[in-house]
């Protein structure tokens, strides 16, 4: 009877412990459907910023400041002259570069005390993002129910490369366009790459990796 009664609390309070279902309210959008998608969710969670503020393509806007630093990792502009921050490990691959037996900046990490200082980062580049543009009705409006799947995709690519080069062209600017939500919406992507990147700055990996992800 004192098992049987054990086993019955223990289901009881194992099943009282069970997480009850959260929703995850999270994920990535593009800026330019901020305003369409989630602002209103955002404004209540205590967003102050207009979603103009956010993305813009005629004014000043947060898609300004962040860039793509890499390959893989986000930046932020913190300076008129252009200067960039970034999280330490996605600098590594450049402090390490740049490192010798006399100078180990990723042991005891480095600053430049004027620009004559700065370090050359071959390979790395930095990404601004320019505009973006809902270029759907160019791509969909030349597609029907008749293609197989390989027609439909061979005409995507050729609708793709004459938006984009009708987009870059007389520029020093990339593009690329991108379907989204199964290719029922394509949106073309403009932006402009630095690649004369210098490191001014790096602090010790002990306080640089301090945290991983979370910290850093």
């Amino acid at each position: 009877m004192l098992k049987k009664l054990f086993l019955s609390i223990t289901v009881i309070v194992v099943f009282a412990n069970i997480p009850k279902p959260v929703k995850a309210d999270e994920g990535m959008w593009l800026p330019l459907l901020v305003d369409r998608l989630n602002y209103v969710d955002m404004q209540k969670m205590g967003l102050h910023l207009t979603a103009d503020e956010i993305y813009s393509v005629n004014h000043s806007s947060m898609k300004d400041a962040i860039v793509q630093f890499g390959y893989g990792c986000t930046g932020a502009v913190i300076s008129k002259e252009g200067l960039v921050i970034t999280n330490h490990h996605c600098g590594l691959q450049s402090i390490q570069a740049n490192s010798t037996i006399e100078n180990d900046y990723i042991t005891n990490g480095f600053w430049a005390k004027n620009k004559n200082e700065e370090l050359s980062c071959d390979g790395l580049a930095v990404t601004f993002l320019i505009r973006i543009e809902d270029v759907t009705q160019k791509i969909l409006g030349e597609l029907n129910d008749k293609m197989t799947e390989k027609e439909r995709s061979a005409k995507v690519d050729e609708l793709s490369a004459k938006i984009k080069a009708e987009a870059i062209k007389d520029t020093p600017y990339e593009a690329s366009v991108k379907g989204f939500f199964e290719g029922n919406e394509y949106y073309l992507f403009v932006s402009e790459t630095f690649k004369d990147i210098r490191m001014v700055g790096a602090p010790p990996t002990y306080i640089g990796d301090f945290g991983e992800d979370t910290d850093n």
